[in-house]
């Protein structure tokens, strides 16, 4: 027997929008060339392979050329996969077991909310190359763990950025964020971007761990806890984000299967 592997669209409940991940939850250990094998075969920007431990599940992200520390759509995927699939009952909270530390998920109201670790950023002096590879004028930016978190004037300009992947390739900082309030008349307090072209992603349609960046960000400047997030890539999708404070943020949002397959070679 093969080994099933399914395919999920994250922070959407509608099929081909989001962002796609496949989840393979495995029977046995896998070794890292076979997880970076199957997640380049499937070609999608994060693949998630997950073990069962006493407690929980360990779990590991790949993009189609590296593996990843952290990826918020893929864990909502994986935490979808098994309530729908009946790895896990419906009432009982996930635990992810990460190079990022403890994850976990629960189901709230067809939402999954995720238990994540903040991502601060710090004001900096972005290289030339920047804005030669956005095209567009900025306000500010920023860096943090992730990458590049740069704010943009406005939210015409986030939809509008049409990227020099060429260039952002030779940047020292493998991903970049763009940002802005959305426009007033939006029911989302902020709307983003991801670009990724040095891990094998040029435009990642919706992303949870940027939303870590985010939250403290936004917070900071629109004094609330809890906001609601629009990334805007041609899928696009929602993210309800509330953060505190504290050292943890908490993303909300939904899933839908979109195919099941199974792997038939080793």
């Amino acid at each position: 027997m093969g080994q099933t592997i399914t395919q999920v669209d994250a922070f959407t409940n509608t099929p081909f929008a989001g962002n796609p991940a496949a989840v393979c939850v495995l029977s046995t250990p896998q070794d890292d060339r076979w997880m970076q094998n199957v997640a380049q075969e499937m070609n999608l920007s994060e693949t998630a392979f997950l073990v069962r431990q006493n407690d929980g599940f360990n779990l590991r992200w790949f993009t189609p050329t590296v593996e990843v520390p952290l990826c918020g759509h893929a864990t909502l995927a994986s935490a979808h996969v098994l309530w729908s699939e009946g790895y896990l009952s419906q009432d009982k909270v996930a635990r992810f077991y990460t190079k990022s530390g403890v994850l976990l998920a629960k189901l709230q109201d067809e939402w999954i909310k995720l238990d994540f670790p903040v991502n601060h950023s710090q004001e900096t002096v972005a290289p030339r190359e920047l804005k030669a590879a956005l095209g567009v004028a900025y306000k500010s930016v920023f860096l943090n763990s992730f990458g590049y978190l740069v704010e943009l004037k406005s939210e015409d300009l986030v939809r509008q950025v049409q990227p020099n992947f060429q260039i952002l390739k030779t940047l020292p900082i493998s991903e970049i964020i763009v940002t802005s309030l959305t426009n007033p008349d939006s029911q989302y307090d902020f709307v983003s971007r991801l670009f990724a072209p040095g891990l094998g992603i040029d435009e990642d349609p919706v992303t949870g761990a940027t939303h870590c960046c985010l939250a403290p960000f936004w917070r900071d400047r629109l004094h609330k806890n809890e906001l609601l997030a629009y990334q805007a890539s041609s899928r696009g999708g929602v993210v309800k984000v509330y953060y505190d404070g504290g050292d943890r943020v908490f993303l909300s949002g939904q899933a839908v299967t979109v195919m099941r397959g199974e792997l038939i070679t080793a």
